[in-house]
């Protein structure tokens, strides 16, 4: 399923407190902590076993799998004057879990769902795009819907569609945080909190992990999964996209047209611009006949197609929704979010894999970024690295949206930061980038809650044997290729002067930023 088209894409607790239950796996995460006081009352309580040194039968069993034993708990339901109110599960919930839909006080609509067979512990989840649109209460049901496999594994579910439409990695980092504290206060205390982000939400979770609880002495999320994660930022992660809008004007010439007012490519379009993804569409059409079977593309179209994915490396069945995304993402960055400034360039960028390389260079449309507007996108989006628990991601190799090379950067980020010991990769033969396997999905989520169990870093075969026993649930396929390792970031997109250092920002720039008012993009 491919990921939605783009363009049809302070915190605050609530008032309305109740302690909640304490799920038992606080008892075995915490209990080598413990101080007499509290162990006393927990022998007392009848939880000796949960304590000592030799671990029970379930818990041998866990460390095996990876798989979270259940518990026995009375069912969780929302705080009375909660804003959550019961919804309809997706079919391949009913019967296993309650699901409600809520809206913050922000007005973030959200989804949770609680197994029957609760675990104990919670997976937050940020989702993809950015939607463009105003988010409504489906934004999150159907991301329930598309996860339902980390509620088979166990886990309570809670996902936000965010405030608002449009760019803002920052702000959908904080409404995501939002939802873990209005879970604890208005559902219950999960013993464990893990963050799970997907495609553009994957730069969100790690947004979010390297932003909250950073310098408390526990941080508020105990392991990160990202999946297919947009995570070498936007100041760069969308460099190929800037290409693609200037190289396919360059072949095209009909975006805009000869005969339509003119504009510079990096704005996507003008801000009053009433092209549609129709429009957008028709017009690829006509120039590259992408929409068509090889044998009825006419022979210049054929030669446009190849000359662009050529020169860009885009895969052709995504040639339309990446231009999407810089045509009308582009326009909500610029417009919406950087009143007008541009934080895009392609100076000094050669580019190569056409059938006249010079003419292409001597003809593309070139410009520089605005220094403020890079900084402000720069600050919202681009990661640090520096992360204090573990992180363990999931792409596929052949991903047609986000290329398995922002692995690359995100793995230079980390270990530039000094952090590599947090950080896990894994990597599947599979070429979808909304949909891999819940086989897979499933060992991931499980190899992340052993490591954060055990303090146990796993290795990618690991993982990968993990997926064998998921399989027997799911039977959806096991796909990972554990000695695989992506190239750099810069041998997919064309690196800018200076572009071949990560991180992009590190927590020295991202401090000094921090002190300049109104820096970033605003919620």
């Amino acid at each position: 399923m491919p990921e939605r088209t783009p363009h049809v894409n302070p915190q605050d607790r609530s008032p309305h407190r109740r302690p909640g239950p304490v799920s038992p796996s606080v008892v075995r995460r915490r209990g080598c902590r413990t101080t007499g006081a509290l162990l006393a009352a927990v022998l007392g309580a009848g939880l000796l076993t949960g304590l000592t040194s030799a671990p029970s039968p379930a818990r041998a069993g866990e460390e095996a799998t990876g798989a979270r034993p259940v518990a026995d708990t009375p069912p969780v339901k929302p705080a009375e004057g909660s804003s959550a109110r019961p919804a309809a599960c997706p079919d391949d919930l009913r019967g296993l879990a309650s699901c409600y839909a809520g809206q913050d006080r922000n007005g973030a609509h959200y989804t949770v769902a609680v197994p029957e067979k609760w675990n104990g512990d919670l997976v937050l989840h940020a989702h993809g795009g950015p939607d463009l649109e105003a988010p409504g209460p489906e934004r999150s049901a159907e991301d329930l819907e598309r996860w339902s496999v980390m509620v088979k594994e166990g886990y309570a579910w809670a996902g936000s569609s965010f405030r608002r439409g449009g760019y803002g990695a920052r702000m959908a980092a904080a409404d995501t945080e939002r939802l873990r504290r209005l879970f604890r206060t208005d559902f219950a205390r999960p013993g464990r909190t893990l963050l799970h982000g997907q495609s553009w939400g994957g730069d969100v979770a790690a947004k979010a992990a390297e932003t909250y609880g950073a310098r408390s002495e526990r941080p508020v999320y105990d392991g990160v999964l990202l999946t297919n994660g947009l995570v070498a930022g936007a100041s760069r992660g969308y460099d190929y996209r800037v290409d693609l809008r200037v190289v396919y004007q360059y072949f095209c010439g009909n975006h805009p047209r000869p005969s339509e007012p003119q504009y510079p490519l990096w704005q996507g379009l003008p801000a009053d611009s009433t092209m549609t993804s129709a429009d957008l569409k028709a017009r690829v059409q006509e120039c590259t006949g992408v929409e068509s079977e090889p044998e009825d593309r006419t022979a210049r179209q054929q030669r446009n197609l190849s000359a662009i994915l050529g020169v860009v490396q885009v895969p052709e069945r995504t040639l339309v929704s990446h231009l999407n995304f810089a045509t009308f993402t582009f326009r909500d960055i610029v417009h919406q979010r950087l009143d007008g400034r541009n934080p895009f360039g392609n100076r000094g960028v050669r580019y190569s894999g056409s059938p006249d390389d010079r003419a292409l260079n001597a003809g593309v449309q070139r410009f520089s970024a605005d220094p403020s507007a890079r900084r402000d996108l720069s600050y919202d989006s681009d990661l640090t690295g520096r992360i204090r628990v573990p992180v363990l991601t999931l792409h596929a190799i052949d991903d047609p949206t986000v290329f398995v090379e922002h692995e690359s950067a995100y793995r230079a980020s980390v270990e530039g930061a000094g952090r590599g010991r947090h950080l896990v990769q894994t990597f599947t033969k599979e070429s979808e980038h909304s949909a891999l396997s819940d086989s897979g999905y499933a060992a991931a989520v499980r190899s992340l809650a052993s490591w954060v169990d055990t303090g146990r870093k796993p290795v990618p075969g690991q993982v990968a044997e993990r997926c064998t026993d998921a399989d027997a649930t799911y039977g959806t396929g096991c796909f990972f290729d554990s000695g695989y390792r992506p190239g750099s970031y810069a041998s997919r997109v064309d690196p800018r002067p200076g572009g071949l250092r990560w991180p992009a920002m590190t927590a020295a720039q991202e401090r000094v930023w921090s002190r300049i008012e109104g820096v970033g993009i605003a919620p």
